[in-house]
């Protein structure tokens, strides 16, 4: 893509991904501004420390399938910015993002604010969905929840998938303070879908409002494969034994949506499902068989993949990349679990990727070391046995940039 053709892109890009602002005040101001798009259609937020991506993924394709018109707003994209904002099946095109980030900056510049990355893609996504008129919008939180620029929102639901150790310089270091920030995004009198690993009793009094628990109920799977899942008689589209927690959040979420009044008949729900993809999430590259990418980038993640590649006896050539700012050691411990019959490095350009030093202090000195380049033409050589990518989803972005792969879901 030739980014020089759209200069509100451009200009988005340049801000950078990574500024983090406590306070709902530039959110606010900017909807306000361009006349609460927001309040156009009914709005679900999708919190969690993992997960997020692929509930969202399960519910958007549910809900399409029963027939209803889906926005669907998550981060980070792996490519294009264009993959942060979905409506009804596509990713937005680069010129109606450009078209709506203009609004966007012209509102800022009205409101004397400076805007984060995030905060204009919220804001852009909610003018996407008011502009093609999105029967029902899924929005998933970025980090935390109270401060986030999603919880300027008013939900009709809220989903919490999970609670782990992640951004702990930002939201605390216990599973308690974490929590507490991302159930902010709940709302009084109004459903918070529970993830089934979450227990409400633990939830409750970290709350500082009073929604309607809506624990869902766990799923034991007919079938669990490396590459696809049979649960109640049903393929699932989206394999990993993880995914039955994100499943069954999806399902309950569906299930309060229906007891709200959306037409959701069961037939469509699961058709929906079956055919959910979700790139970068324990998902192969297409064009190269065995090659497998997942975006763990947290303990949490790293070892629910692990769990799932013990569950199928697989024992991949592991290729191990993260930011430098994630529990390098806690993640490492994680993926060693599934006893990989080799471990190759992986560094990146940009200077929040973890060094080859501090990657090899908690793998191993003398472990290969590649940069993205050089992994790219590694996987694109056949080699035996199944090989997987992980660490960062930035990092598989990075990847398939190298490699030429645009992601479809």
């Amino acid at each position: 893509m030739d980014w020089q053709a759209f200069p509100n892109i451009q200009r988005l890009e340049a801000r950078g991904h990574w500024g983090i602002k406590r306070g709902l005040g530039n959110p606010t101001r900017l909807l306000e501004g361009l006349g609460n798009p927001e309040r156009g259609f009914p709005c679900v937020l999708i919190a969690g420390t993992n997960g997020k991506g692929s509930t969202g993924a399960f519910l958007a394709q549910a809900l399409r399938a029963c027939g209803l018109t889906v926005g669907w707003t998550t981060s980070p994209h792996l490519i294009a910015p264009t993959e942060r904002i979905w409506i009804d099946g596509h990713f937005i095109g680069a010129s109606a993002l450009d078209l709506l980030l203009g609004e966007a900056f012209d509102c800022e510049a009205r409101a004397e604010i400076q805007a984060t990355y995030f905060e204009l893609m919220i804001t852009s996504a909610m003018l996407a969905f008011r502009m093609t008129g999105v029967e029902v919008a899924l929005v998933e939180v970025g980090m935390g929840g109270r401060w986030d620029a999603t919880n300027a929102l008013d939900p009709l639901l809220t989903v919490l998938t999970n609670v782990g150790l992640d951004h702990t310089a930002f939201l605390g270091e216990t599973r308690e303070a974490i929590g507490r920030e991302k159930l902010c995004t709940a709302r009084d009198a109004r459903p918070l879908v529970l993830g089934p690993t979450l227990d409400p009793q633990w939830v409750s009094p970290l709350l500082e409002c009073r929604p309607e628990l809506c624990p869902a109920p766990s799923l034991e799977a007919d079938e669990i494969r490396w590459d696809r899942s049979i649960i109640q008689g049903h393929s699932i589209g989206l394999p990993g034994a993880h995914q039955l927690e994100n499943l069954a959040t999806a399902l309950e979420a569906l299930r309060q949506l229906r007891r709200i009044g959306f037409p959701i008949p069961e037939a469509g729900l699961w058709e929906g499902i079956a055919r959910t993809r979700w790139p970068g999430r324990l998902w192969e590259i297409p064009g190269l068989p065995w090659v497998w990418v997942d975006g763990a980038h947290n303990p949490d993640g790293a070892a629910t993949v692990a769990r799932h590649a013990l569950t199928c006896g697989i024992r991949p050539h592991l290729f191990f990349g993260a930011m430098g700012d994630k529990d390098l050691p806690r993640m490492a411990a994680a993926l060693k679990a599934m006893n990989p019959r080799s471990v190759t490095l992986v560094v990146g350009a940009n200077e929040r990727y973890a060094s080859a030093e501090a990657l090899r202090a908690v793998w191993g000195e003398n472990l290969p070391v590649l940069d993205i380049a050089a992994l790219a033409d590694r996987l694109r050589t056949p080699e035996a046995g199944l090989r997987l990518v992980t660490g960062s989803l930035f990092l598989l972005g990075d990847l398939l940039r190298a490699l030429g792969v645009v992601p479809q879901t």
